[in-house]
Parts: C-alpha cells; sequence; structure tokens
C-alpha cells in the first residue's frame, strides 16, 4: 500500500533539496583589486586588442584599444563616472562622457546566475549569465576569467591574466587636449558603450 505523504512534508523536503542544491553552485572569484589583462576581441569578425589595467584602490580603469592596422584608442575611466576617449596621434582627438556610475566593483558578479560548465578555448569553464546582459567564463580550476560575452555578440577573449600588475601614476593622465572647451562630449558608443553599459548592468 503507498504511503501519502502530507503536503506540507513534501513542500520541506522540496526546499531542502532546493537549497543544498543552490547552496552546492560555485560562484564567480571576486576581481582582483589590481591587475592587468590583455584582451583579443571579436565582434562579427572586426577584432581587436585590448591592453585592460584595472586599479579599484585608486578608482581607476584604463583600456588601450589597438584595432586591426588601426589606431590605438585609449579609453580612460574613473570612479566619478568620468571617462575620456582620446588618441596620442597627430590629430589629438579627445571626448568625454559621463557615466551614471564609476568603474566594475570587483564584485560586480554577486547575484549572477549560474549556468554550467563548458569547454570553451580548451578551458574548463564555469559559465554565469548577468541580467541578460553579460556571459561570463571562468577556469574551474585557476579561477582565472577565460572569457566574457556581451549580449551584442561582441567577445572578449582573456589571452594573459596578471594578478597585482600596477600601471605607472603618470600614464593614467589624459593629454591637456582633453580639457579643451572645443572638445565636445561624447555619446557612449562602440567599445565604450559595451563597458558603458556593462557597469551599469553589472551594478542592478
Amino acid at each position: 500500500m503507498a504511503i501519502r505523504r502530507p503536503p506540507i512534508l513534501i513542500l520541506i523536503i522540496f526546499l531542502a533539496v532546493t537549497q543544498n542544491a543552490t547552496a552546492d553552485e560555485p560562484v564567480p572569484a571576486p576581481w582582483p583589486h589590481q591587475f592587468h589583462a590583455l584582451l583579443f576581441m571579436n565582434y562579427s569578425g572586426s577584432l581587436s586588442m585590448i591592453d585592460l589595467w584595472y586599479d579599484w584602490p585608486n578608482g581607476r580603469n584604463f583600456n588601450i584599444i589597438q584595432e586591426q592596422l588601426g589606431p590605438i584608442t585609449y579609453d580612460l575611466e574613473w570612479n566619478n563616472g568620468t571617462s575620456f576617449l582620446y588618441t596620442l596621434d597627430q590629430s589629438k582627438s579627445c571626448r568625454s562622457a559621463q557615466l551614471e556610475v564609476g568603474i566594475l566593483r570587483p564584485n560586480w558578479l554577486d547575484g549572477a546566475k549560474y549556468l554550467g560548465q563548458q569547454l570553451v578555448n580548451g578551458f574548463h569553464c564555469n559559465v554565469w549569465e548577468k541580467v541578460d546582459f553579460i556571459w561570463y567564463y571562468e577556469d574551474v580550476e585557476t579561477k582565472r576569467p577565460v572569457q566574457w560575452i556581451f549580449y551584442t555578440g561582441r567577445e572578449a577573449h582573456v589571452m594573459t591574466f596578471e594578478v597585482g600588475a600596477v600601471l605607472e601614476d603618470e600614464k593614467w593622465q589624459a593629454p591637456v587636449y582633453c580639457f579643451n572647451k572645443e572638445n565636445k562630449s561624447l555619446s557612449i558608443e562602440g567599445n565604450l558603450k559595451n563597458f558603458g553599459g556593462y557597469k551599469e548592468k553589472a551594478v542592478s
């Protein structure tokens, strides 16, 4: 004869199993407070390399963007939301932007949805999704980021990841022509749009 369990007992068992499953899920490692990463970017065949310098204690983030067979663009971001996008060539171009949020905090992946494991570029990775905006892949063994993909399809492949590396202070200074009145503020587009939106969504 089958034994009928009271509905309340079934509910308790279900909640216990669900809680244990959630507790067993891995969580993404917080970003080191300071690091240097070299990123290979691919957006529908448009390629670039980014030197990323992250410096949380000093409230700054720097993306040095080399387009394939093209110019180098410098994207300098501060924790007060100010960003400068400039070149160092003869054009002396510079645009500024004021974002609603500063740089990504080290624990910006808190609350991301765990999607399981996947083999990515030869690395066994845990995968998370953050607010339908970005997918983040972290090496299971080393906890280093391997790749992240924006909702637009833009892919960032992490080529090197140096924990504790710091760029010299003098290289964080935007050129003087960035502060000329002739320079217009930047409408958020291109790489800056991805990183700007990335930050705005990550704090939600």
